[in-house]
Order: C-alpha cells, then structure tokens, then sequence
C-alpha cells in the first residue's frame, strides 16, 4: 500500500486515538479541534486508507496469568520460500507467540512468547517449535523486567519534517 501522508489533524486523530481507542467522537473531535462530522469522516478514511486497522482492549499479562515473556531467535536450516511460508503458517497458529519478525543478521526470526511458567514454555518448545521441520537452531532469552511497552506509534512527528520546521512547529 502507498504511503498516506497524513495533515496534522489527521496525526492527531491517529495520536488520540492510540492513547484511548474508546473516546467518543465527540470527545475526540473536541481534541483534534474539529466538528464532530467532519473528524468522524476523517477516522473513516483513516480506516479505508488501512492507517488504523483495528480498535482493541490491552490486556495486562500478569494480570491473566501470563507472566512469562521469552524472546527466542530462529534460524532455520534453509531460507527458501517454501521454508519460510512454512514456518509462518505454524507460527500464526500458535496463541503463545505474539509478536514474530523475519530478520536480517545471524537469526531468521524474533518471537516473543508469552506463557504462565518455565514448564508451559518447556511444552511450547517440545509440542510446537522443536516439531517443526526446518529449524535449525533456538535461542531463548527470558524477560527480567519490562522497562517499556507502548502500542502507540510515534506519528506525532512522522511525516511533519522540513514543513513542520518551517512553520516553527
């Protein structure tokens, strides 16, 4: 998809609603500075553009359950095509991962896998990712502590360059 360049009350919108997805459109046009039809049509095309794909609930993981965050590093035997639609469809699948990237460097892949102990991920690991053909290797790192986590995108800023400079923004 082409990239949408976003005015500043459309950063706006999308900086709202990032930090509360519920606010009325009311509330949220009061925010951005406009009437409430015209910010509604604004989200709407926000949404048709594919900008904001979605509204949920966050959910705190220790709170249901879930305290465990392992970060692990794939490397599969082979990088084809086959191999690495492969090893997406298995990974879509499994609801302990929530977080997977392909990645440039000594590993395939980062996932990060949520579970409620040591003996639920040793399951993950025997069950699902050890079974699947083609990887090569697993490196797994637990979590400590989380220092920051934020669903929220820096679009304040994004796009605004040279233009928002000028005008002494």
């Amino acid at each position: 998809m082409p990239k949408h360049d976003l005015d500043e009350i459309d950063r706006k919108i999308v900086a709202a609603l990032q930090q509360d997805g519920r606010m009325t459109s009311i509330e949220l046009a009061e925010r951005v500075g406009l009437s409430p039809s015209p910010c509604a049509r604004r989200v709407r095309l926000l949404e048709a553009a594919g900008i904001i794909t979605g509204y949920v609930a966050l959910v705190d993981q220790v709170a249901v359950g879930l305290p465990i965050s392992v970060f692990a590093s794939i490397k599969l035997e082979r990088q084809r095509e086959e191999e690495l639609d492969r090893f997406a469809d298995a990974v879509s699948r499994w609801p302990e991962v929530v977080d997977c990237y392909l990645m440039t460097g000594q590993r395939d892949y980062l996932m990060r896998i949520v579970v409620q102990d040591l003996e639920a991920y040793e399951r993950f690991l025997k069950e699902k990712l050890t079974r699947l053909d083609g990887v090569a290797s697993i490196e797994s790192s637990f979590a400590l502590g989380q220092l920051k986590r934020s669903h929220a995108l820096p679009i304040m800023g994004a796009g605004a360059g040279a233009r928002g400079a000028r005008r002494g923004k």
